[in-house]
């Protein structure tokens, strides 16, 4: 297996111009100076979240801080786009006219990785597979480096040199990737997410759908159309009668198995929803596919307890029962979130809705849910197009939101945080939003 540095000459030696400083466009920064390969960083802010850390490793970084301008697009030979950032700036588009490569943290990746890559993405549900397969690869004794989009960034895994890696990847990221040959690539579903940056729902469906490109094996969800790529596809479902290769199977009982196979019942696992039996039958395809034995994949299944901010149980106070799933940030993830929950739910919803249609969620709502507290900067969009399915009331914020729903719920109830928004008019991240929540959950119990 090749070592890094030796890696590191399949990139072209030119000038490379690092588009965003979050934690991927460190990671190239750090990769390209580390290597000696010529390299200018630029970011609107100040003083970017990594930028101590770049500057503490190398002092004479050469950063501009504010838009992007001629001079540094002039100069540069390929540009390395953060995810965050649209590739479809002005800027951008006029420096990929001029021939400039537009190119992402995975697309460099993609050149340098020499073991197979699994690559997962979907609307909802990847972090959760992806940590999945992770767990089932490390199971059957194979050195594995998961990351991507979760934890960590793509480029910094390379360092692992493991048999396997698995990637999450948001339509963002796979809109500059075009080396990357998966041998197994897996779309899991599709709703309508990130239309604040996509022209339409379709735009936003072509982006996902490019993870199929020069797949080994595409892993697709026989119950969601979009997401197929061909009749060979291996496939799962939630239809016991589907002729999905991995489905769930009903005989007095609910199980995940494969053909008329039963490999696990639902009730050994710890994690709880349909939702959540389709994530563990795309895990199951996907590792099958990879080779991974049945023990591992089973045994994986049995050992994983979830992952925080997924449908993450927090606490039980006086019979109601808190569930924090603050990663539930488009209709799809809180939908299914909703649909996975078998007690009378409480729900706490709203942020930045990002123009996606929330009433794809009414009915789920007036199924299941007895009350919505909404709060955020679209609260009233959420609040038009929930009204009459529950009651809903308006809150000023998460604390707010958790002292009434104290008040309304009763024993039995669930109270469930699945915003169906982004957190970014009240929290710099989901995580942060979900956490706040739990703190203030806990502080419910200790009183």
């Amino acid at each position: 297996m090749l070592n890094v540095k030796q890696q590191s000459t399949a990139l072209a030696d030119v000038n490379y111009l690092v588009v965003g400083l979050g934690l991927s466009g460190y990671s190239v920064a750090i990769f390209l100076l580390e290597h000696g390969y010529r390299c200018r960083v630029q970011d609107t802010r100040e003083q970017p979240p990594c930028l101590g850390q770049l500057k503490a490793r190398f002092e004479q970084v050469d950063f501009h801080c504010g838009e992007i301008n001629a001079e540094l697009t002039g100069w540069a030979d390929a540009i390395v786009v953060s995810p965050g950032l649209s590739a479809r700036q002005p800027q951008l588009i006029q420096a990929a006219e001029q021939g400039k490569a537009i190119l992402g943290d995975v697309e460099l990746f993609a050149r340098l990785a020499d073991a197979p890559v699994v690559a997962i993405t979907g609307s909802n549900g990847k972090s959760t597979v992806t940590t999945l397969v992770g767990a089932m690869i490390a199971r059957d004794n194979r050195k594995v480096a998961v990351g991507g989009n979760i934890g960590t960034p793509a480029l910094e895994l390379l360092e692992q040199k493991p048999e396997f890696y698995v990637l999450e990847l948001s339509s963002y990221q796979l809109e500059t990737t075009t080396s990357l040959a998966p041998r197994v690539a897996a779309l899991l579903n599709l709703c309508e997410d990130h239309l604040d940056r996509y022209d339409d729902y379709a735009d936003y469906i072509d982006a996902k759908r490019r993870i199929y490109r020069n797949a080994g094996l595409c892993v697709s969800n026989l119950d969601d159309v979009l997401t197929h790529h061909d009749d060979n596809d291996l496939r799962f479902s939630l239809d016991p009668s589907s002729v999905a290769q991995f489905r769930l199977l009903e005989d007095g009982g609910f199980a995940l198995g494969r053909g008329d196979e039963a490999w696990i019942s639902v009730d050994e696992l710890k994690v709880s929803g349909r939702h959540n039996w389709a994530n563990c039958l795309a895990a199951m395809a996907i590792a099958d596919g990879l080779g991974i034995s049945r023990e591992a994949i089973v045994e994986a299944m049995r050992e994983f307890g979830g992952i925080p901010h997924r449908s993450q149980w927090v606490a039980e106070i006086d019979g109601v029962e808190w569930i924090n799933d603050s990663k539930a940030t488009n209709v799809g993830a809180a939908k299914a979130s909703i649909e996975g929950r078998e007690r009378p739910v409480i729900l706490i919803a709203g942020g930045q809705s990002k123009g996606a249609d929330m009433s794809v969620m009414t009915d789920a709502i007036r199924a299941r849910v007895k009350r919505v507290l909404l709060l955020g900067e679209d609260a009233g969009r959420l609040q038009q197009a929930w009204q009459g399915a529950c009651e809903i009331e308006r809150v000023g914020d998460m604390a707010a939101a958790v002292r009434r729903a104290r008040e309304v719920a009763v024993s039995g109830d669930c109270v469930l945080l699945a915003p169906a928004c982004a957190s970014f008019d009240m929290y710099d991240k989901f995580e942060r939003r979900g956490e706040h929540f739990m703190q203030l959950v806990r502080e419910l119990a200790d009183d």
